[in-house]
This record gives C-alpha cells, sequence and structure tokens, in this order.
C-alpha cells in the first residue's frame, strides 16, 4: 500500500525532529504517540511502524446505524473514507 507512495519532503527541526506528511501517517493508520522503528539502510534512514500488543475486539450497536460493530476501545486507529472505499471495492 505504502510502497507506491510518492517521496514527500520533509525538514529536520533544530531539535531533531521530524514532521511525517499526513498522507503517510493517514496510510498507515498512525497516530500521534505510535512506536517506530529507525534503522540504516544503506545511507538512508528507514522508519518502520512497531507492531503494538493486539487489543481485544468488543461487539456494541452503532448509536447511528442501530447494527453490530466492532470497536478496538479508545486510540484505535481510524480508517479513513478512502481506505474504507478501497476495503470495499476489494470486496467480492
Amino acid at each position: 500500500m505504502w510502497e507506491n507512495c510518492r517521496a514527500m519532503r520533509t525538514k529536520l527541526s533544530t531539535n531533531g525532529r521530524v514532521v511525517l506528511p499526513r498522507q503517510l501517517l493517514e496510510q498507515l493508520g498512525l497516530r500521534p504517540g505510535a512506536a517506530l522503528d529507525a534503522k540504516l539502510e544503506g545511507g538512508s534512514i528507514v522508519l518502520t511502524p512497531k507492531e503494538g500488543r493486539r487489543r481485544k475486539a468488543t461487539i456494541i450497536i452503532d448509536p447511528i446505524s442501530g447494527l453490530p460493530a466492532l470497536t478496538f476501545g479508545p486510540g484505535a486507529p481510524i480508517l479513513t473514507n478512502r481506505q474504507v472505499q478501497k476495503i470495499l471495492s476489494d470486496f467480492p
């Protein structure tokens, strides 16, 4: 999915911080505080989302539709409209 993304430019702050473009964060489902592994590969800095502990899903009744839905609780990644459309377009 994200391998096909075009390169995006960002800057290193005076504190050594890097701001990742929103499009990348959305595609990866990353939120503030997400853990990333950092390493050097052939002169490039590679950041890889660190897999967190698995969350337990709970079935709830969606207050808008009244239909059953899964929730993974607070802090779970939020799907964007584009991601939902992509998932549904691949559905048989």
